[in-house]
């Protein structure tokens, strides 16, 4: 979504579908593409083993999925903490609380996410796809089930980090307020990117789509 030294990265908007989540779920290396290569960082990850593939992510990989995937009987502190216990590494006090003061959930740290409104889960999943600090983050819906100004603070911490850390921030979307805040919009259609439009307005975006569904 915001470009980085070595890369850019991009928003994509398209009519509903699963074609979107699947190529999401390729790049991330959550799925294998049926052909193909998916290079990441430099890294052709469709050829890593399945161990590798699974070090890869746990590296350099941050995912914000739209359904949070939070583990249910973990408290919200323990569910940021996950992907860090499963690397072995220890968590940065001055890095979590940084994530925790720009999603607001100090005072939810004991809670579980039974206990959470989805505004609050989606921050919970956003905080956690950034607490290892990745390479590349890809985000489903990343403002979804958030208000306005919750939204606004969400995408200014992933644009924040992306430049403090030198990240790819990848983010899908139907928002066009949202997409317009990429440095690159890709447009997809039936599964294909039709246009990629650099630094456009909320209003270009909404145009460009419009055209791919007459």
């Amino acid at each position: 979504m915001w470009s980085r030294s070595t890369a850019e990265a991009c928003t994509q908007r398209c009519k509903p579908g699963s074609c979107i989540l699947r190529g999401l779920n390729c790049a991330a290396g959550l799925d294998r593409p049926t052909s193909g290569s998916v290079v990441v960082g430099g890294h052709d990850i469709s050829t890593l083993s399945d161990d590798a593939l699974t070090r890869f992510r746990r590296e350099h990989v941050g995912f914000v999925f739209q359904s949070y995937n939070l583990v249910g009987h973990l408290s919200v502190r323990d569910n940021l903490e996950l992907p860090l216990l499963l690397a072995g590494r220890r968590p940065d006090p001055a890095w979590t609380d940084h994530l925790l003061a720009r999603t607001d959930l100090g005072r939810l740290l004991e809670r579980r996410p039974g206990e959470l409104s989805g505004g609050q889960a989606k921050r919970v999943a956003i905080a956690r796809a950034l607490i290892t600090r990745p390479t590349v983050v890809f985000a489903d819906e990343p403002t979804g089930a958030l208000d306005s100004a919750t939204g606004a603070a969400v995408l200014e911490l992933l644009s924040s980090t992306a430049r403090d850390l030198e990240q790819t921030v990848v983010v899908v979307t139907h928002d066009s307020r949202v997409a317009a805040s990429a440095e690159q919009v890709l447009v997809l259609a039936d599964g294909l990117v039709v246009d990629a439009l650099v630094a456009p307005s909320a209003e270009q975006v909404n145009a460009r789509v419009l055209e791919t569904s007459r």
